[in-house]
């Protein structure tokens, strides 16, 4: 007798998308660098740029998305604004995903 298989959960196709947006969205060389960069500390958009080698304009483009899937967040500081991993599960899917890649 074989063992037992769990059935496999469905998703709804709202879930679905949402899901295969956010890992678009963190599939993108420039914007990974963006989301790595922020796992030690939040940066502001110069610092970011000067981190992960892009233009000022070209990181708040890609910040602009990120905040849309809900993977940074920003807080203002007089006229400086920082950003941040808008949570921890951010950081989990990334050291998961690292882990794997790194598998031998």
């Amino acid at each position: 007798m074989s063992p037992k298989v769990e059935p496999i959960m469905v998703l709804g196709e709202t879930d679905l998308l949402s899901l295969a947006e956010t890992f678009k969205a963190i599939g993108d060389p420039g914007r990974l660098k963006i989301v790595h960069a922020l796992l030690e500390r939040e940066l502001c958009v110069h610092e970011l740029a000067e981190a992960v080698e892009m233009t000022p304009s070209a990181v708040s483009h890609q910040l602009r998305l990120l905040r849309g899937l809900k993977l940074v967040k920003r807080r203002r500081d007089g006229r400086r604004i920082f950003y941040s991993l808008d949570d921890a599960h951010i950081s989990k899917i990334l050291s998961q995903a690292l882990e794997h890649v790194r598998e031998a």
